[in-house]
């Protein structure tokens, strides 16, 4: 274990001489997965053997076929550039000046991020998100999380007297392990979170203890490195991205035309998704990747057709992506609708359901770049899907995708503008959105003539059923009858047949042929069918204006994303909508199933997706926010404390920074000067000019460095031990630059290595723990 003495500069030392040795070993710095994208320049690609005139040779010596420490330390460079997150795309380089101006705009980001969060309270400049609790919303047996204590328990709060006063002041009473503890209230607001985990069970493994105040301090500790460690890898992704380039779309007259037919008033938000979708395709030359969080009926496809029309009228092609074929279809004839005046643009739908020769035609159309939008389910992600000159992508509600999916979708980002169509965004989404890393618009106006829905949330009851779909029907209006599994769907319509024995009921799921589906569908949506029993297929985009009534029968079983989606499928007239949202008992509910129930019941306003959004973070699974890996570190601390220590460390982003420093700035005081055997120097053609050579490519880049390595080795074949230990100190001098060791020296034997490097960014990081 290397012994670390840590000041100003950072300097850290090595014991033994067999650590030396090790050191010229090479153990790469680089092995961590997380390395900053700061950190290195474009891949080098293997090349023909050159000599070192430029001219094609063939090496004097065999190169030995076992691997030696350089090479080894190749692979692995190589082997972390193309690594599985970015595909075999090779980071752009990012100085330190460039990494300023994105940090920059990362902050300003956030800001925007939080006035959306925050609503009317403004965010000052350094203004932090904050997750603490009001400690007159606790109830009694409430656990609870002190800043600096720990996890108690919510006892309540009373009057006490202070010591020397005489005027009673109330204060919060938390127990403890070992302990009561009080505090006062105006204390308390600024100190408590409140203590939710990632899953269904609210009880701490343990309660923190008044007199032990250090195994608190390393439960949060545990917490932060997990933090800084995910912000690290966020922003290298985020960063990444940003260094796209692709050449800003024309302005064209013809746009104009275009959004002239839109029949409606568009709502201020509306015109602001517009202005922003716009400026980021016609004025930035980096990719957009935004979110459009609007609530249903809201206008979001609006804004999607106005990017479309951008994209294709420059003769690129736009997919349009959507979990369900119902969905995927209504897309479909909405734009070729809305793009039937344009004939010379191609639209079509592809989906699993088309028979052999229709798919094959299409997927060569899409090769050849005769078709500009198309529109489908998770089929257009399939390996056989070869797109001519693909420019934008459009998500419609990604929640509903799978994971393999997803990555898939994220796979496109490093390349293409996405934009993503969602009422109710994922929970990771919403973060990356408020945080400053994605782009949002928030379309929270409704229109004019929209009026709220009404929730009504009992148990189930057939009186209650019957007379809701009733008074739907006597209306002239239909009703959506929705369950969560296929099995019951049959046993519902034969109920509902018995008692509307003269309305016409149909059933839809997606285990049915896709014409019997799409007939059915279409006779919903035509009116001819009065009552559709289905699954959650029609979560999604379904837009029917005479159905203002949905029953969904065993709510418990929806998460609540899908019971706010669900919800939107009525509403879209000027008519009051209904949801009835049964449960079989109230008893039979789990806390996650209520609090789900009771957020809905408060969101019941328009345009609250976005609110219900957030407050689903602290209800469902914390895996689907950032995965597994980190559920442990949030049950240490709870979700609310986690993510303040998040949104704070993201503010502070700049501190987890891996500064460089110039290559000719770092001194390596080794003595190690190994003397080449007469035999190499007269194999070389041209010995001094070759170690120059050696030295500018360190000095410019690992890559080059690497480069120059291996092509010695092709036309001179594997150098002596002394020639290796002299790249050796090339490549340690090199590495040492890349993450800001400014010296390596030896004494007796100690090596050490000083830094600018904070402290944070030393303890946060294991590529450190390197020798």
């Amino acid at each position: 274990m290397a012994s670390l003495d840590i000041s100003t500069p950072l300097i850290f030392k090595i014991n033994s001489s067999a650590k030396l040795r090790k050191l010229f070993s090479l153990q790469c710095p680089y092995r961590h997965k997380h390395r900053p994208s700061l950190f290195l320049t474009n891949a080098v690609q293997t090349q023909p053997a050159l000599s070192f005139s430029g001219r094609p040779t063939t090496p004097k010596y065999k190169i030995e076929s076992e691997q030696d420490p350089i090479s080894i330390l190749n692979e692995r460079i190589r082997c972390q550039r193309h690594g599985k997150r970015e595909g075999s795309n090779s980071k752009p380089i990012m100085d330190s000046e460039e990494a300023d101006q994105y940090i920059q705009m990362v902050k300003e980001q956030q800001q925007r991020g939080l006035l959306k969060l925050k609503g009317d309270r403004v965010a000052k400049e350094g203004d932090v998100f904050s997750y603490k609790v009001d400690p007159y919303t606790l109830s009694s047996g409430d656990y609870v999380v002190h800043k600096k204590v720990g996890i108690g328990r919510f006892v309540g709060i009373k009057f006490d007297v202070p010591k020397g006063s005489s005027e009673a002041i109330e204060y919060v009473f938390i127990e403890y392990a070992d302990g009561m503890a009080k505090l006062p209230v105006k204390q308390a607001s600024r100190m408590l979170y409140r203590y939710n985990l990632p899953n269904d069970t609210k009880k701490p493994r343990t309660l923190s203890k008044l007199s032990d105040n250090g195994a608190w301090e390393r439960r949060k500790t545990k917490g932060k490195v997990a933090i800084q460690k995910m912000v690290v890898d966020l922003m290298e992704l985020y960063l990444h991205r940003l260094k796209q380039r692709r050449p800003p779309y024309p302005k064209t007259p013809a746009m104009a035309d275009f959004t002239s037919q839109f029949p409606y008033e568009p709502t201020p938000d509306q015109k602001q998704a517009f202005i922003d979708v716009d400026r980021d395709l016609t004025e930035r030359e980096t990719p957009m990747d935004r979110l459009i969080c609007g609530d249903v009926g809201f206008g979001k496809t609006e804004v999607a057709l106005r990017a479309i029309f951008c994209v294709v009228s420059a003769g690129k092609q736009t997919m349009v992506l959507a979990p369900t074929i119902v969905l995927a279809k209504q897309h479909f004839d909405v734009i070729s609708e809305r793009f039937s005046k344009y004939p010379h643009i191609k639209v079509a739908l592809l989906s699993r359901f088309q028979g052999k020769a229709e798919k094959e035609t299409y997927l060569k159309m899409i090769k050849d770049g005769h078709l500009d939008i198309i529109v489908g389910t998770h089929t257009l992600l399939g390996s056989r899907v070869v797109y001519n000159n693909l420019g934008l992508l459009v998500v419609d509600e990604e929640q509903r995708f799978g994971v393999k999916q997803k990555e898939k979708i994220a796979s496109f980002k490093t390349s293409v503008d996405v934009l993503t169509l969602t009422a109710t965004p994922i929970p990771r989404t919403l973060y990356l959105a408020l945080t400053g890393f994605r782009d949002a618009s928030l379309i929270s106006t409704p229109p004019p003539e929209r009026v709220p829905i009404r929730t009504h949330l009992s148990a189930y009851s057939k009186e209650r059923l019957i007379s809701a779909i009733k008074y739907e029907l006597d209306r002239g209006g239909q009703v959506f009858y929705v369950l969560p599994r296929i099995k019951g769907l049959e046993e519902v319509k034969d109920f509902l047949e018995q008692s509307f024995s003269n309305v016409e009921i149909a059933v839809a799921h997606g285990q049915q042929y896709s014409k019997q589906l799409e007939d059915t569908m279409e006779q919903f949506a035509q009116g001819e069918i009065k009552i559709l029993i289905c699954t959650n297929i029609v979560e999604s985009g379904l837009d029917i204006q005479n159905a203002n009534t949905i029953i969904i029968q065993d709510v418990q079983l929806f998460g609540l994303a899908q019971l706010y989606q669900l919800r939107g499928r009525v509403g879209r007239a000027d008519k009051e909508a209904h949801a009835h949202l049964f449960y079989p008992d109230k008893s039979m509910l789990t806390d996650q199933a209520l609090e789900r129930l009771a957020a809905l019941e408060e969101c019941q306003e328009l345009g609250r997706g976005f609110q219900l959004a957030e407050r689903d973070m602290g209800i469902r699974g914390f895996g689907t926010i950032f995965g597994e890996q980190q559920t442990g570190d949030v049950g240490n601390v709870g979700i609310d404390f986690f993510f303040e220590m998040l949104f704070e460390s993201l503010s502070k982003v700049d501190e987890h920074r891996v500064i460089s420093v110039p290559y000719q700035s770092v001194q390596v005081d080794l003595n190690i000067n190994p003397h080449l055997p007469s035999s190499y120097i007269n194999s070389l053609e041209n010995p001094m000019e070759i170690i120059n050579e050696a030295e500018k490519a360190a000095e410019t880049d690992i890559w080059s460095l690497m480069q120059f390595t291996e092509n010695l080795r092709r036309q001179y074949g594997k150098e002596p031990s002394s020639m290796e230990i002299l790249l050796k100190k090339l490549y340690i001098r090199r590495m040492a630059a890349d993450i800001g060791v400014t010296r390596i020296y030896a004494s007796g034997k100690m090596v050490g290595m000083e830094t600018n490097m904070s402290k944070k960014v030393f303890q946060a990081d294991d590529r450190f723990n390197v020798i």
